[in-house]
């Protein structure tokens, strides 16, 4: 499976040259596809699997970096997704994640970090130009330890549902203070007009085949 995935992320950067440069909006992507994979499989992503069948959108930041914020940069980027009443997920919107501590246990340095959107409301928070987590008491956010399963029944009531992983193994990070901005500069160079994350995620306008991986990996696990 990851021998297929990796031949089908060489060609969609081949078909992108420009974009397949590391820091590169196409990179960013290819990250986020092998973070699906590596969130989805095993016996902990059966479960989060379950997450993912119900949720509206997601949001995958394949690299957040702990020493990010004592420099003062961004905690990474990330790219949101969401799916229409057919079942169609869109293309990525970009996304940079920062200004908060994301709460990594001692000694965890980077981690991957999904967020599956449940809800219209919590869908549409994001979509805002910049959303603060823990500052909209309207919504509930929902962070899941190290034991995703057995965690289903309260972690679906949550607007948004996030859980991480470093170094193979889930844990459960804290999202309160930390801002996800869209970027939009991103979402235009990636598909070469000027669109904004609403029309990319909602009304599904513009496409970039490099991207076809990525949503072809949310369909495999997510339905």
């Amino acid at each position: 499976m990851k021998r297929l995935l990796l031949a089908a992320l060489t060609a969609a950067s081949l078909a992108t040259p420009s974009l397949a440069l590391a820091d590169s909006p196409q990179h960013l992507v290819d990250s986020a596809t092998l973070s699906v994979e590596s969130m989805m499989g095993g016996s902990e992503g059966n479960q989060a699997q379950e997450y993912l069948r119900r949720a509206k959108a997601v949001v995958v930041c394949p690299n957040i970096f702990r020493g990010a914020f004592f420099v003062g940069g961004e905690g990474g980027g990330c790219v949101m997704l969401s799916r229409n009443d057919e079942g169609r997920w869109s293309y990525p919107a970009f996304y940079n994640m920062g200004s908060g501590s994301f709460g990594l246990q001692i000694g965890v340095q980077s981690a991957q970090v999904m967020m599956m959107i449940m809800t219209d409301n919590g869908l549409q928070a994001l979509l805002s130009s910049q959303f603060k987590f823990g500052a909209d008491a309207g919504l509930s956010v929902a962070t899941l330890g190290a034991g995703v399963n057995g965690a289903m029944s309260t972690g679906l009531q949550a607007d948004i549902i996030s859980f991480s992983m470093s170094e193979g193994l889930y844990g459960g990070i804290s999202l309160s203070g930390s801002v996800l901005s869209d970027d939009a500069g991103t979402d235009q160079s990636y598909y070469g007009s000027d669109l904004d994350a609403r029309q990319i995620v909602i009304d599904q306008e513009g496409s970039n085949q490099g991207a076809n991986p990525l949503r072809e990996m949310l369909r495999q696990y997510g339905g």
